[in-house]
């Protein structure tokens, strides 16, 4: 599955789900508390300008409002109902644009401060994606992000290998279907060049605890992001065996105490943009 493929996936789903979203993203909530955490360390002064890039429902905006309450306040998403839910929850306190984050729709140098939680995993250039960020922050502006790594559902992603091999041989091509997120080296590789200083790149791990398979399944899908566990596939009985054997091996191989465990992993990134 090509990135572009599956960010035009991401960005419908993301659109459908949006009323769920913030039933289901625990992790994600997580992950807006550290980076919030990352802007307060970093920060040198209070920002006029900041951008929040795949806003979602708006809890970063939110988080960052309240504390930068003179801030002008923007906000961008793929997905349109995304962007009106934020809209909704913070009044009219932010401008929200639908747009893409690999081109932003904004002039050179726009902000002094630009956030993510949560979105890059989906891009389909990384480098570009944080080429427009460099692109819109002025001389000296921050950029905290957060996005997925390359650990995320290995769990899952292991147990779906091993059951389409097993269904189909461990040549078959399905097997190489899932989303792929990225590791550290391929985000360096992706900032090299960048002209920025005090760049630092961390990791952390969030866990999640669910009953069963199709309980983590049902997770994922309420908060738009299926094409992490799907493939371009078709149904059919072949296939249905496929997802049951998936959920024997997960459950055989990772349930503890009668739950099963879903990895996370949290690349954050702060850098500061050269004069």
């Amino acid at each position: 599955m090509t990135r572009a493929g599956d960010r035009g996936r991401v960005g419908r789903a993301f659109h459908r789900h949006s009323g769920e979203y913030d039933r289901h993203a625990s992790v994600q909530k997580r992950v807006v508390a550290r980076l919030e955490g990352l802007v307060a360390a970093h920060g040198q002064q209070d920002p006029a300008r900041l951008l929040d890039i795949g806003c979602g429902t708006g809890a970063m905006l939110s988080a960052l409002a309240g504390r930068y309450p003179e801030a002008s306040l923007c906000g961008l998403d793929l997905a349109f109902n995304m962007a009106r839910h934020t809209a909704q929850s913070l009044g009219g306190k932010a401008m929200l644009v639908n747009g893409d984050a690999e081109l932003l729709p904004f002039r050179d140098g726009a902000f002094d401060l630009v956030v993510s939680a949560s979105t890059f995993q989906w891009v389909e250039r990384l480098d570009a994606c944080f080429g427009e960020c460099r692109r819109v922050l002025n001389s000296g502006g921050l950029l905290c992000v957060a996005f997925f790594g390359g650990r995320t559902l290995w769990e899952l992603q292991e147990s779906y290998r091993e059951a389409v091999a097993l269904r189909f041989g461990a040549d078959d091509a399905r097997r190489e279907r899932m989303h792929r997120f990225r590791d550290v080296a391929e985000v360096r590789r992706a900032l090299s060049g960048l002209g920025c200083n005090q760049l630092v790149i961390t990791t952390e791990t969030e866990m999640e605890y669910h009953a069963d398979v199709p309980d983590l399944l049902r997770s994922i899908k309420a908060i738009g992001a299926a094409t992490a566990a799907r493939s371009d596939t078709a149904g059919g009985l072949g296939w249905r065996r496929v997802l049951t054997d998936m959920a024997a091996i997960y459950r055989e191989r990772f349930m503890e105490g009668g739950m099963i465990p879903a990895t996370y992993e949290v690349i954050y990134v702060v850098a500061r943009r050269a004069g």
